[in-house]
């Protein structure tokens, strides 16, 4: 009887996956974004610290508000307009909307295993450039009917390849220096700008990252793309509040041209979901930990989620009752495809609301 209704279980599962409408997926991260200013705008004493924003009254006049709001509409205005109103966002826990890290570091190379892997392995503990030895769902779809040679990824951070494991994979992935060896114009063009660009922060611009992605999309119509920003986490460890809010508002500007791009395309018009989070949060119980994350940083684990597609209902800000968990976006991006994925180790269950 327990293996009939295991099957029975299966059955149902399948039949509610083949019922989406999602064909494709755009996933995108903003690394250490905090959840504060995603749902409460720029912070009024991060930005009359003078040790975090030098030119306060410039700030001020760009993102400040009477209310959270005003500010978090003038920071991210296609998440609190387009999102807001037909899709989901998750994370805003003092509305009651929680979600976390399940691994216990709380920086980049755990979470981002995490979030595609499903799985918060103990093992993966550094930023070291070492091949993941756990399946990814992006590779996993790729060996999908229909997906294969169709998944790739454009990131700022050079570790991705390691994380993506893309020798092993198979996954298409764009990291950092790495040449756009395309006969594409206008990939040729982005592959000359990046070798001329300055790099303030050692690594690729996020702009020329997108720029990479988004032309890779139109010529090249991949299923499944994978959008990595650094921008935000690398100016908060320098302690630039203007600057990490500035990267994060041209970020959501990004994320508003990919989905009207989609929206205009007949291959992803009405048959695309986008995925957006981070991979951890920062400190803010002690505000001069904002530019910090890591075990010893308390509220570091603290993340959000929004989605936005067919599959999706419009449900704006969703409460939970239990908090949700990184671990559980693998999963949930299988699903909203028709598919089931079940970590290497552990289990984890995807976010039904979204698919």
């Amino acid at each position: 009887m327990r293996k009939l209704f295991f099957i029975i279980c299966l059955i149902s599962t399948a039949t509610s996956f083949a019922q989406n409408k999602s064909r494709n997926l755009i996933i995108v991260t903003l690394d250490g974004m905090r959840w504060q200013e995603v749902f409460g705008g720029m912070d009024s004493q991060l930005l009359a610290n003078k040790k975090f924003t030098i030119d306060s009254a410039s700030l001020a006049n760009k993102f400040a508000g009477g209310s959270r709001q005003e500010r978090r509409t003038k920071l991210f205005p296609f998440l609190w307009s387009t999102i807001i109103t037909e899709g989901q966002l998750y994370g805003d826990r003092l509305n009651g909307s929680e979600v976390n890290n399940a691994n216990p570091y709380k920086f980049s190379y755990p979470g981002y295993n995490e979030i595609f892997t499903g799985y918060p392995d103990k093992g993966v503990n550094s930023n070291d450039k070492v091949l993941n030895q756990n399946t990814n769902v992006l590779e996993f779809i790729a060996k999908q009917p229909g997906y294969t040679g169709k998944v790739a990824a454009f990131t700022t951070w050079d570790v991705f390849p390691y994380i993506l494991n893309k020798w092993r994979s198979g996954i298409y992935v764009n990291s950092d220096t790495d040449s756009l060896a395309f006969n594409n114009p206008c990939l040729k063009m982005i592959n000359e700008m990046q070798s001329l660009t300055a790099r303030p922060i050692d690594l690729r611009p996020d702009l020329l990252t997108y720029f990479a992605a988004r032309e890779y999309l139109v010529a090249f119509k991949p299923k499944v793309l994978y959008i990595s920003f650094g921008e935000t986490d690398d100016f908060a460890h320098m302690g630039l509040y203007d600057q990490y809010l500035k990267s994060a508002h041209a970020e959501d500007a990004m994320l508003k041209d990919i989905w009207n791009l989609i929206q205009s395309m007949p291959e992803y018009k009405n048959t695309t979901t986008m995925l957006i989070t981070s991979d951890h949060g920062r400190g803010d119980k002690i505000k001069e930990q904002w530019t910090d994350h890591g075990e010893n940083i308390e509220d570091a684990g603290h993340i959000w989620i929004a989605a936005l597609g067919p599959d999706t209902k419009a449900m704006g800000l969703v409460k939970t009752t239990t908090p949700l968990y990184q671990k559980q976006i693998a999963p949930t991006l299988a699903a909203l495809l028709g598919f089931h994925f079940i970590p290497d180790k552990g289990t984890s269950e995807p976010i039904k609301e979204i698919y």
